[in-house]
């Protein structure tokens, strides 16, 4: 399995697979299949693109429900 060389941490560790989890169900919504070995490299840049800027949408449409006491989805 490849490894990340992302200097990017996580504030909340115990957050990683949920999102993993959310990253594979947006790929899947997109219809872009992700490498089973977690190579990226022959991905485009437009179908990475496309899960990060869906994950940032996600997320943020999550913490406005939250600050405004509504349930997330």
């Amino acid at each position: 399995m490849a490894q990340s060389r992302s200097s990017n941490t996580l504030v909340v560790p115990q957050a990683r697979m949920a999102l993993e989890q959310l990253k594979f169900e947006i790929a899947q919504e997109l219809g872009i299949q992700l490498p089973q070995d977690g190579y990226y490299g022959n991905m485009t840049t437009f179908e990475v693109g496309s899960i990060g800027g869906n994950i940032t949408r996600r997320l943020v449409q999550i913490a406005e429900q939250q600050l405004s006491g509504q349930s997330a989805r």
